[in-house]
């Protein structure tokens, strides 16, 4: 692993210096788990000692402008997260957001993850044809979907319905789900009666 690491940096994109922390910020934005200075160090093509002095220095950025978030270094990999201060506000939005419908979107990808899982967010998007990052964080932030463990072949996160998922349609185990057959190819009577079985009681 170590003798090949040159080979690989000396192929990466060789980020200038001035562009260094621009290109942190967009890898770290886009990122769904805390990623080490190795792989970014990789992505950028800069000595991970650059990175780490890169990464230090826009979370000291961060802290002294005050901004809403906050970039730390937890378990040798780094992340943003939203700062304390801010946590009512954004407990306040999520809890809002829980008594809209979800999207058509949602409630594919929510059938694909149901009968799929634990599957992969680059597995659902495969299946379903289209991009899928922006609705699975949605259904992670709605609870009715959660992590659950690593693929051992290419490390991906592997998602799971959560148990909210099961109270909200009222089953208690995913064997009482209805047969997936009867509704392939056309999953559409599928996808009706999840949101159905999702309907708020606020609605």
């Amino acid at each position: 692993m170590t003798e090949q690491q040159p080979n690989h940096l000396e192929a990466a994109l060789d980020i200038p210096m001035a562009d260094l922390r621009p290109s942190l910020e967009a890898l770290l934005m886009v990122a769904d788990e805390a990623l080490d200075p190795v792989t970014l160090a990789s992505a950028v093509g800069q000595p991970v000692d650059t990175v780490i002095e890169g990464l230090s220095a826009l979370a000291a950025e961060y802290d002294e402008q005050g901004r809403g978030f906050e970039l730390r270094n937890v378990a040798g990999g780094w992340r943003y997260y939203t700062r304390e201060q801010y946590a009512a506000v954004v407990e306040g939005f999520v809890l809002d957001g829980q008594s809209a419908r979800l999207t058509q979107a949602a409630l594919e990808t929510l059938a694909v993850v149901a009968y799929k899982q634990p599957v992969s967010r680059a597995r659902v998007s495969a299946i379903r044809g289209v991009n899928v990052d922006g609705v699975m964080r949605t259904l992670v932030t709605r609870g009715l979907v959660e992590e659950a463990g690593q693929d051992h072949a290419s490390g991906a996160l592997l998602y799971r319905t959560s148990n909210y998922f099961l109270e909200r349609i009222g089953v208690t185990s995913l064997d009482e789900l209805p047969e997936l057959a009867p509704y392939l190819p056309d999953m559409d009577d599928l996808v009706d009666e999840l949101a159905d079985s999702l309907v708020e009681e606020s609605a």
